[in-house]
Formats: structure tokens, C-alpha cells, sequence
């Protein structure tokens, strides 16, 4: 999986759905099904990310950086 970082820009605790800030200053989305598999319980404003993707670039995972 290619991974790379981000500040969560907003989270929506019902949906576990929202966007996140790369580096670059690009927003990406991410489903629920991204924030599911991170095993995290929430996502506060500012917090850093890392965002695992597959082999097509899809978005699969969320974690903390210091997650392994």
C-alpha cells in the first residue's frame, strides 16, 4: 500500500465520513469505509493522518502516523 500525510479539514462523526488536507494543500475525501478500517474511535480538526491507498489509488485506510 502507498502511503503518504494529512490534517484532518473536517470529520463527520455520524457518517465517519470528511476531507483531508495533503501537504500540498489538495483536499481529499474519504469514505467511511477508509475511516473503518483505521481501527480509530474519531478524528479531531488538525490532527495528522496518514492515508494508506492500494495498487488503483483508492483510499482503504486512515491512521495515526504513529499507527503501525
Amino acid at each position: 500500500m502507498l502511503g503518504m500525510q494529512g490534517t484532518v479539514a473536517d470529520y463527520d462523526p455520524q457518517t465517519r465520513t470528511g476531507t483531508l488536507l495533503l501537504d500540498d494543500g489538495t483536499r481529499v475525501g474519504f469514505p467511511a469505509t477508509a475511516f473503518d478500517a483505521s481501527g480509530l474511535r474519531l478524528l479531531r480538526l488538525g490532527q495528522r493522518v496518514r492515508l494508506e491507498h492500494d495498487d488503483t489509488g483508492t483510499l482503504v485506510r486512515i491512521t495515526l502516523p504513529t499507527f503501525p
